[in-house]
């Protein structure tokens, strides 16, 4: 039986535990132009089989026209006019898909307690670079517990600062060598820049004859990075709503996320539903 459910609100794609209080960590996957959340939902369900301790939220990218695409909409988190240096400094957008990333990190934040430093942004691409310019200008306290930026680069250098105290963040960037899209010179180059920034833990991992895509050597790297930083923590486990203070919409989730809708069935009173999730809770069902 899988240890995780998944559930769909609009263009996002979550990934949770079934049991819910057994959360202690929170990965946020960001896809590449013109794909979708569902683009990584397959990576996603290896990475929530191997580490079931982990949220796995996957947002979508709002639909927007690309200058690059002859300037017709696409997901996009961001235009993109071109793949050369000079045309990477403009990035129209970022900045508004970078306060969706953020809103995503502090809503957790905000309703499990969970800590910024059990935390991870990952993203493929463009959903790399994003990655890469939210999760290094953060607020100070808001410091996270990792980045994984597959075969993307450093996006919109001119609006790109390091916020001070962010600088050991731990950073895993893998690209294919034979990406004729980005190719691995970029990703060396962005490597060289936010070295120069003040960044002291930035890993860049090359795969030879990879082009622009993930293979399983990849995926397994980047498991390997997430357990190192986001290890199952007694410590850190998330602060659950008591089911008694959650409305009737917030019980149905629980007891769907939990896999016990079958145990629901003819339910009417909103005690009832209260009763059934603080007994899986308690570990009686």
């Amino acid at each position: 039986m899988s240890p995780y459910t998944i559930t769909r609100s609009g263009t996002t794609i979550t990934l949770q535990p079934k049991d819910s209080a057994s959360q202690s960590g929170l990965l946020v996957i960001s896809h590449g132009l013109g794909d979708s959340a569902s683009g990584f939902e397959d990576v996603a369900q290896m990475i929530a089989t191997q580490m079931p301790h982990l949220k796995i939220v996957l947002p979508t990218a709002p639909t927007q026209p690309v200058t690059m695409n002859m300037g017709m909409p696409m997901n996009s988190w961001y235009d993109i006019t071109g793949l050369d240096e000079r045309s990477n400094e403009n990035c129209k957008g970022i900045q508004e898909s970078r306060q969706t990333i953020v809103d995503i990190l502090e809503k957790e934040h905000e309703e499990s307690k969970l800590g910024y430093d059990r935390m991870v942004l990952m993203g493929f691409s463009q959903g790399g670079a994003l990655s890469l310019f939210t999760g290094l200008q953060l607020k100070a306290e808001q410091k996270l517990a990792g980045i994984v930026c597959m075969s993307g680069y450093l996006a919109a250098r001119a609006q790109f600062k390091l916020t001070k105290g962010l600088e050991d963040t731990p950073i895993l960037h893998c690209h294919g060598e034979a990406d004729p899209m980005i190719q691995v010179g970029m990703a060396q180059k962005s490597q060289g820049i936010v070295i120069e920034e003040g960044c002291t833990n930035y890993e860049l991992k090359t795969y030879r004859g990879l082009p622009h895509s993930v293979n399983m050597e990849e995926i397994e790297d980047i498991q390997k990075f997430l357990a190192k930083v986001l290890p199952d923590s007694e410590d850190h486990k998330v602060t659950l709503k008591d089911p008694s203070d959650m409305s009737i919409k917030e019980l149905r989730a629980a007891i769907r996320n939990a896999g016990i809708g079958n145990k629901a069935v003819g339910l009417m009173e909103k005690s009832e539903f209260v009763k059934l999730v603080q007994d899986h809770r308690n570990g009686k069902l």
